[in-house]
């Protein structure tokens, strides 16, 4: 069986609830290990009101788990809303609770409001913007972070952090990987490098003062990865292809690059390309990196390097003008409490949408029921590997 997985929720309803299937047999995974993921999500500079105040994510493991390890069965996860509270009558079930004060009618620039409340025929855009918020991304975390822990009992780590905020960009200090990680961690921003962190930070404050958001882009990187996962037999086996959907399906996402990305459009072959050397135990490697770790939609056995854009997010305390979907008449766009700048939280989902394609891959490549099948069929392959 691949792994899978499904999201349901809205922003304001009762909860998110994800159902994840494919997982192993025996993979030791807690509520405490998840809820610290969640955490990270929610707590960095630039997120509004609701995430920083009020939201304190905690997931319930609900099936599928047994004396803290997967037993094989479909795992059940699920984020509880605290802000239900106040929405109930807002987000009800019961036909008869309906109120059209409640309903929301002005569609906010540069989000799902207008082409959803269109596609799907509805007259409130509360309709679609309770499930297009990225509030779905908690889900999407808890999920992610089942799939990094299976990842790393095979030694496969993921790691992420900020590298632009408002047109602030960062340089990333010429360290060991698990070292930037580490100082990235330190940051509120997630920015490894302090000088730079801190105008990102002046820039957030001068946006939120002006009722305006900020965009950014974040790297993700993933260390321990074995030759061939993905292939270039077909389009939709190609890993760099999968992963660029992972992150690309992340709300207010809009680009993805692998390695050095677009730069390499601007460089001579005998420079973009990494050469290969080999070790006398056994073992290719590269001196350099700019394919990120992917080459004809496979990995390596370099580091996975990829980097996504966040754009500034739609929801604006001094908004936009757009139209009355119903009376269409020009307004100003709906003001809804928002996050400002929300690019070291984008880091964290995006960290669990490539541990999730990952392991699917891992799962692809190496099957099994149990995490002892599967230890024995990957213990086998690198030996196979380490001889070829």
């Amino acid at each position: 069986m691949t792994i899978r997985y499904l999201t349901a929720g809205e922003s304001h309803g009762k909860g998110l609830t994800a159902i994840l299937e494919g997982i192993p047999a025996g993979v030791p995974i807690t509520e405490a290990e998840i809820n610290k993921e969640l955490s990270r999500r929610q707590n960095t500079f630039g997120r509004g009101e609701r995430q920083m105040h009020i939201e304190k994510d905690a997931v319930q493991l609900l099936s599928g788990i047994r004396f803290g390890q997967t037993i094989g069965d479909p795992i059940t996860l699920f984020v509880k809303n605290k802000d239900w509270e106040n929405w109930g009558k807002v987000m009800s079930l019961i036909e008869e609770d309906f109120d059209d004060k409640f309903s929301q009618l002005k569609a906010r620039p540069g989000h799902a409001d207008l082409a959803g409340v269109i596609k799907f025929a509805r007259r409130d855009i509360r309709d679609i913007l309770e499930r297009a918020s990225a509030r779905e991304t908690a889900a999407r975390t808890a999920v992610g972070t089942v799939c990094r822990k299976f990842l790393s009992l095979f030694d496969i780590e993921i790691f992420s952090w900020v590298t632009e905020i408002g047109g602030v960009r960062a340089t990333l200090p010429r360290l060991p990987i698990q070292e930037i990680a580490r100082l990235a961690k330190e940051s509120p921003v997630l920015c490894p490098q302090p000088k730079a962190a801190k105008a990102m930070m002046q820039k957030i404050m001068a946006a939120k003062k002006a009722g305006d958001s900020l965009g950014g882009v974040y790297e993700v990187v993933a260390t321990g990865l074995p030759i061939g996962l993905g292939s270039f037999q077909q389009w939709d086996l190609k890993l760099d292809g999968l992963i660029a959907q992972a992150l690309m399906s992340i709300q207010a996402h809009k680009g993805v690059e692998v390695g050095d990305g677009f730069a390499l459009g601007r460089m001579k072959g005998s420079k973009a390309n990494d050469e290969i050397f080999f070790k006398e135990k056994g073992q290719f490697f590269r001196k350099t990196n700019h394919a990120g770790g992917l080459e004809g939609g496979m990995s390596n056995g370099e580091p996975l390097v990829v980097r996504a854009v966040l754009k500034p997010i739609a929801s604006l305390r001094n908004p936009l003008r757009s139209v009355n979907i119903r009376t269409k008449e020009e307004v100003s766009a709906e003001i809804v409490r928002s996050d400002i700048a929300p690019v070291a939280a984008a880091a964290v989902v995006g960290e669990a949408v490539v541990a999730i394609t990952l392991a699917q891959e891992f799962k692809r490549k190496f099957g099994g029921d149990s995490l002892r099948e599967m230890k024995d069929n990957f213990e086998r392959y690198q030996r196979y590997v380490q001889s070829y």
